[in-house]
């Protein structure tokens, strides 16, 4: 407990998700915690709940992202971890088939969202001469077949920029960092599939069935295993990593679960006329 005392952060896509579980372990850890997004109900209803603070902001807009910082350093003297978590599965579909406005949206939000966040967090932070900016990336920028193309193009760029962002920050103090999740179970699902926000969280349980079986860890990922990653990311024990993208994916990165391997040399062996011995 107390890993965030005196702390101040600001977490985007922070009414949901896991934007709602750093929020909730955020307080839990001792900061002051501001959290922004566009369902407005429900991010007021959980600042309330917690003793948060609550902005709307559209993470593709400048205005939202820079009023949004700038409050959080004037309510409470300064900004020690920014959360670049805003997030949603974008357009999909075969590349012939993607609009170009559907591309559009899609990269305002995960890609200029976090350089928003970068940009108007840095000045901040490079005065006090420490901070750190934390980024939802994904394993999608990291291996392809993971993800729709434009969203994985896009968390490729985020893990990109994060490294460069790094070299450029960390000189005065200010770690830039990013966490690429595997398959969480999170409305984020749901809203691909079409619900509308009140009704996403409604696929949560059918996608821990899911997901349980994509990976060597034999479970779906938790909003609560990326929230424990934000949190050191944000912490004093990590004040010597940055321009990192850290993996939380239970080894779904990894390549193929040892366990289909040998059902493909079974199946081999067997096509071949070989004993499976």
């Amino acid at each position: 407990m107390d890993r965030l005392k005196r702390k101040v952060a600001l977490i985007t896509g922070g009414a949901s998700g896991i934007g709602e579980a750093t929020v909730r372990l955020f307080i839990e850890e001792g900061a002051s915690v501001a959290l922004a997004d566009i369902q407005d109900d429900r991010g007021r209803q959980l600042a309330k709940e917690v003793g948060a603070t609550y902005f709307h902001a559209d993470v593709s807009r400048e205005d939202d992202v820079k009023a949004a910082v700038e409050e959080t350093a004037r309510r409470f003297g300064r900004l020690d971890c920014l959360f670049n978590n805003a997030g949603y599965a974008g357009v999909g579909g075969r590349i012939e088939q993607i609009p170009v406005d559907g591309f559009d949206e899609t990269i305002a939000v995960l890609v200029r969202g976090v350089f928003l966040g970068m940009k108007h967090a840095a000045p901040v932070m490079k005065r006090q001469g420490a901070g750190s900016i934390i980024s939802t990336a994904s394993v999608a920028g990291l291996r392809t077949g993971l993800g729709p193309h434009i969203y994985s193009a896009a968390k490729a760029a985020v893990i990109q920029l994060t490294r460069s962002v790094a070299m450029g920050l960390g000189e005065s103090g200010v770690r830039v960092n990013c966490i690429c999740p595997g398959g969480i179970a999170t409305p984020i699902f749901g809203k691909a599939f079409g619900l509308p926000p009140e009704r996403a969280d409604e696929t949560i349980p059918l996608m821990k069935g899911v997901l349980e079986t994509l990976q060597p860890i034999q479970r779906s990922g938790l909003p609560a295993d990326i929230a424990q990653a934000a949190l050191w990311l944000a912490s004093d024990d990590s004040s010597f990593v940055n321009g990192h993208a850290l993996v939380v994916d239970g080894g779904l990165s990894g390549g193929r679960l040892w366990s289909e391997n040998e059902q493909r040399r079974a199946l081999l062996k067997s096509a071949l006329g070989l004993s499976s011995t």
